[in-house]
């Protein structure tokens, strides 16, 4: 697959960088499939390619997942699927923030704070939503909300990889939907990642 940023992922992103033909939705969606049947992805707590706020980030303690909701996906839809990548990590690769599965086909959300009912391994392993936080000084980095409509239910169990996830799709995505958050990290940000001495 190309890594090139596809044009009709630049309408529902808006500027496009190397990193954004990288994520999962340049991989397996296309412009037939963006917004197919009306299916949309939004946010009460940010506007597409609006700031996220510190409680959803590594800048702020007990920060959360923040909440997404969806109009019904086309007809015909088993699974939707959301993946969370920040398309700006400084190696150039998406860094994985979220996977979720499991989710039913109709119009739903998943509150803030939620945690849903299967979730995969983050670009650091875990089963969580990975907190956005990009280098100090950084150009705010785009974080990307994925949702797909699946033709048929995954049998994938919690835990599963980004590449297990995507294998699995393929071929099956009906729809997509793309919401963007952005976000810079503040001067004097000073999470500890306990051993990890990576910047997302």
């Amino acid at each position: 697959m190309s890594d090139t940023a596809p044009a009709w992922l630049g309408a529902a992103i808006g500027k496009l960088r190397p990193g954004h033909g990288k994520i999962v939705a340049a991989k397996l969606g296309s412009e037939a499939l963006l917004g197919k049947g009306g299916m949309t992805l939004s946010s009460a707590a940010f506007r597409n390619a609006g700031e996220l706020d510190p409680c959803f980030t590594a800048d702020e303690e007990d920060a959360v997942a923040p909440p997404v909701e969806w109009t019904a996906p086309p007809p015909g839809t088993q699974e939707l699927v959301l993946v969370v990548e920040d398309a700006d990590w400084q190696t150039g690769e998406p860094f994985c923030h979220w996977l979720v599965w499991g989710l039913p086909g109709q119009k739903g959300q998943i509150l803030e704070g939620e945690t849903p009912p299967r979730v995969g391994k983050n670009a650091f392993g875990n089963s969580e939503w990975l907190l956005p936080d990009p280098p100090t000084g950084d150009e705010p980095h785009d974080y990307v909300f994925q949702l797909f409509a699946l033709d048929l239910p995954l049998t994938l169990m919690p835990g599963a990889s980004r590449d297990e996830l995507m294998a699995a799709m393929e071929g099956h995505v009906m729809g997509l939907a793309i919401l963007t958050g952005t976000y810079a990290r503040e001067e004097g940000g000073d999470y500890d990642w306990d051993d990890e001495d990576e910047d997302i």
